[in-house]
């Protein structure tokens, strides 16, 4: 035998190696890929004018429901309550967006 004892060990050691990187990397594309499921249902909301309206949407920017309360329908100013959907809308996108990093961020951060 030569100074590295042979073949046996070194070639067969980085065959099990290989295999067990390929098992993590598709246990974390599972668990990714769980993972955007629960964000698919998990539902966050944005709320303005004091709760006036209400926008629910899942963390992938699904919009489930807008709620208006009557006292936010003024025939006469109609930009206020348009104001009042955007800024819920946009508070409920960036929740979605916080949530989303939270739980995805360990992924991004292995160049997943």
């Amino acid at each position: 035998m030569g100074k590295f004892g042979g073949f046996g060990g070194g070639a067969m050691g980085g065959m099990g190696n290989m295999q067990q990187l390929m098992k993590q990397a598709q246990k974390m594309q599972e668990d990714m890929a769980r993972a955007k499921e629960d964000l698919a249902e998990t539902e966050v909301t944005g709320t303005s004018g004091g709760g006036m309206v209400e926008i629910a949407m899942t963390c992938d920017k699904k919009v489930m429901s807008c709620k208006i309360k009557p006292e936010a329908c003024d025939p006469d100013d109609i930009e206020m309550l348009e104001d009042l959907i955007v800024a819920a809308f946009n508070e409920a996108s960036d929740a979605a967006d916080s949530e989303s990093e939270k739980v995805m961020g360990p992924y991004a951060q292995l160049g997943i």
